[in-house]
């Protein structure tokens, strides 16, 4: 397959999943600023800074209101990360890799961009937030149902894949990090009611609520839920299941092209970092280390997977 080709399906993938990224980024935002009403604009500097995008923002607004926050994530044209935006980046890169995609796949990408433009050309009001939050969860749901049911298990798919977790496992990450390390005011509040409450918050966010609740009921703890966001391989969100994948995708990808890359070896050093590991021992670390170096090591993954595939070339 061409670099460019690969590149373009990688991209494709890694824009739909942070669109619903910053869905559910946002949600936990508001979910949390909606328990902790004192001092709503930090939550909503917190959701921003978690995005990456504080500097970006910091130019055209001088306060976090929840207003300006939401059209900034969601609408804004001139933000290059907003919902708007990336969904159109969407577009462009399926157009660019229209004969690789079943025409299932092509439909739901174009379907998908046709209703966010119509779904966010106004201003979003606070009262339609879940709503339309929600859409954007259902359309990033329908590209994936598409690629599950239509696609040859192929390097076409496996880049497809590839995209999804890089951008996925950034995205845990960065929520884990931003209500461990930005939201919660102070370690005294470690194990504390209004720490659990933030920590089951965070686990609606990631859609991961239910699942837990089957798991064990009762422990809705801190270090509980982290295990379970971190740690558990059968969770689709967690780091385990992720870095997983990304090592299964392009070991696929190195076998059909008869080559081992440098970017297979650092997922699997990736992955490994998880494996054998319990939570307490990422506590004592240091949760924000641990998750800061993973966001690191992440990035340069897939930094090295545009590299070695010539995305550019």
């Amino acid at each position: 397959m061409l670099g460019k080709t690969a590149g373009g399906l990688y991209w494709m993938f890694r824009y739909l999943e942070r669109a619903e990224n910053i869905a559910r980024l946002i949600e936990a935002g508001f979910r949390i600023a909606l328990t902790r009403s004192t001092d709503a604009e930090a939550e909503w500097r917190s959701v921003v800074t978690t995005s990456g995008m504080e500097r970006a923002y910091g130019e055209q607004y001088d306060t976090f209101s929840a207003a300006n926050v939401i059209d900034f994530l969601l609408r804004d044209t001139a933000n290059p990360s907003s919902v708007l935006s990336i969904t159109s980046n969407a577009r462009d890169n399926a157009r660019l890799v229209r004969t690789a995609l079943t025409t299932e796949v092509w439909e739901a990408v174009n379907d998908s961009w046709m209703t966010l433009t119509t779904l966010l050309a106004e201003p979003v009001r606070e009262t339609e937030l879940p709503s339309i939050l929600n859409t954007i969860r259902q359309q990033s749901a329908q590209v994936r149902g598409a690629l599950h049911g239509t696609m040859l298990r192929n390097d076409i798919y496996d880049f497809s894949r590839i995209g999804t977790f890089i951008e996925r496992a950034d995205n845990t990450a960065r929520i884990i990090d931003v209500k461990y390390y930005t939201l919660l005011p102070s370690t005294s509040f470690v194990g504390s009611s209004l720490d659990n409450v933030q920590w089951e918050t965070v686990l609606r966010s990631v859609s991961a609520h239910r699942a837990f609740r089957w798991l064990d009921e009762s422990e809705m703890t801190s270090s509980a839920i982290a295990d379970f966001l971190i740690l558990d391989k059968r969770l689709p969100r967690s780091l385990a299941f992720c870095t997983s994948q990304i090592v299964s995708n392009l070991r696929y990808v190195a076998e059909d092209y008869g080559n081992t890359y440098e970017c297979n070896r650092k997922a699997e050093k990736l992955h490994s970092r998880l494996m054998n590991r319990d939570i307490e021992s990422i506590f004592e670390e240091g949760l924000h280390e641990f998750i800061d170096a993973f966001i690191g090591d992440n990035n340069a993954l897939g930094r090295q997977i545009e590299e070695d595939f010539r995305f550019n070339g």
